[in-house]
């Protein structure tokens, strides 16, 4: 891993409270009609995290950009992706699903407020998303290819639904390293790599910082997908804020279970060190990107 001179902690502070403060704004209070909705809403986006795909979001746009402090209003659509993430966490949670009843260290949206309210929470955030993307205020034509790739990125074809079809599909089968890759590159991979991308167009990209931030994305998400494997079978659930030692248990096809955790975590290493290539020619403002992407890659508290 690469050493850098930023203050990792101050820049994911700075970007989770932006983010917050733009979910509040976003997200109906829980007073309003109907309440138990917009409670469970409230109770999945604000049960904590540290805003993974918001912070990689500002942060490519602030690249891009090449300004001291982010382009304004890329707030809004760090949260919209956040809301998706979280959509997603509380259908992965289900019991048709992964069946989990932790999540970032509290109940599940299912166990707090019942599986047919959980469902309709999670189907009620990813419609909240695109409303918040259909409002950027930025040139039309970016607008709508932002939602063409956070759709794609969400959807079924090398995305984050379809990368869950594999992941259900490959239970109690042997994991090959081509099925645990193709899992990886779209369950968790797809968002990740969509957030650092659709920042990098909030920013102005030309077409050559769109083609590297999605190959540092896909270098980048999949690294952070296999140290997940590794935590998952190495620490307990306290540390973890979600259940621990789950795809083992559940038979999922996981790098740890094709590599074993040695090669898992030199794996991860190679990904990042080759995903940081990818940005040098941005030099010293990819600087605050490396350092937020190899902290959150090595889960540092």
């Amino acid at each position: 891993m690469i050493e850098m001179l930023v203050d990792v902690k101050e820049t994911l502070r700075c970007g989770a409270e932006r983010t917050e403060r733009a979910l509040e704004r976003l997200i109906p209070a829980e007073s309003q009609v109907p309440a138990s909705i917009h409670r469970a809403m409230r109770h999945s986006v604000f049960a904590g995290g540290k805003r993974l795909r918001p912070v990689l979001c500002i942060e490519a746009a602030r690249m891009i950009a090449r300004t001291p402090h982010p382009p304004e209003g890329v707030e809004e659509l760090a949260a919209a992706l956040e809301v998706l993430h979280t959509y997603s966490l509380i259908h992965d949670d289900l019991p048709a699903l992964d069946n989990d009843d932790l999540r970032r260290g509290k109940p599940t949206c299912h166990v707090a407020f019942g599986e047919a309210i959980a469902i309709l929470a999670g189907d009620a955030l990813q419609t909240q998303a695109y409303e918040v993307l259909a409002n950027l205020r930025i040139p039309a034509a970016s607008v709508v290819e932002i939602v063409r790739l956070i759709a794609q990125a969400t959807g079924t074809v090398e995305g984050m639904i379809g990368g869950q079809v594999l992941d259900l599909e490959a239970e109690h089968r042997k994991p090959t390293a081509e099925m645990v890759d193709a899992i990886h590159r779209a369950k968790t991979g797809a968002l990740i790599r969509v957030s650092l991308v659709t920042g990098a167009i909030y920013g102005r990209a030309t077409q050559d910082d769109v083609r590297r931030l999605t190959e540092f994305g896909r270098k980048a998400g999949l690294a952070f997908q296999i140290v997940d494997d590794v935590l998952d079978m190495t620490e307990d659930s306290a540390h973890l804020g979600k259940t621990a030692g789950k795809d083992l248990a559940s038979d999922k096809a996981t790098w740890p279970a094709v590599f074993g955790i040695e090669r898992s975590v030199a794996d991860a290493n190679r990904l990042i060190t080759e995903a940081f290539s990818i940005l040098e020619p941005y030099g010293d403002h990819a600087d605050t990107l490396k350092a937020v992407a190899q902290y959150l890659i090595e889960r540092k508290n």
